[in-house]
């Protein structure tokens, strides 16, 4: 069974940074995408971020300040830097098996199959 844990959201004012970790057990393996998506109040599911193993590929609203990293075939974190008060949301992880070689990260929630609880981030101003 499959298996995401956020970790390290919390409240922060306009400026400040968080790091994001999410931890995958089970049958998630270095040919999975990990991502990341978010939730505000009154807004649907929107993509941040998500990679494969190196580069990652990002929302326009976040480039230049966020940064994902695979730290390892199950572990993937998220570097907030010069957070907004419209970052605040709950931030989810996902995970997909990369269907075919050379795919890009796929930046629509219908594609991942694997999904965690979602964590708080609060950003005041």
């Amino acid at each position: 069974q499959v298996q995401l844990i956020e970790s390290g959201g919390g409240s922060v004012q306009a400026g400040d940074s968080l790091r994001l970790s999410c931890v995958c057990s089970g049958r998630i393996w270095g040919s999975y995408f990990l991502g990341w998506f978010r939730e505000a109040p009154g807004k649907g599911r929107e993509f941040v971020a998500g990679i494969i193993w190196t580069g990652g590929k990002y929302a326009d609203s976040v480039k230049g300040r966020f940064t994902i990293s695979r730290d390892a075939d199950n572990i993937v974190s998220l570097q907030m830097n010069n957070l907004r008060p419209e970052d605040a949301a709950v931030y989810t992880c996902a995970a997909a098996p990369r269907r075919a070689i050379g795919m890009d990260v796929p930046t629509t929630a219908d594609y991942y199959n694997y999904w965690g609880q979602g964590i708080q981030v609060t950003v005041s101003s």
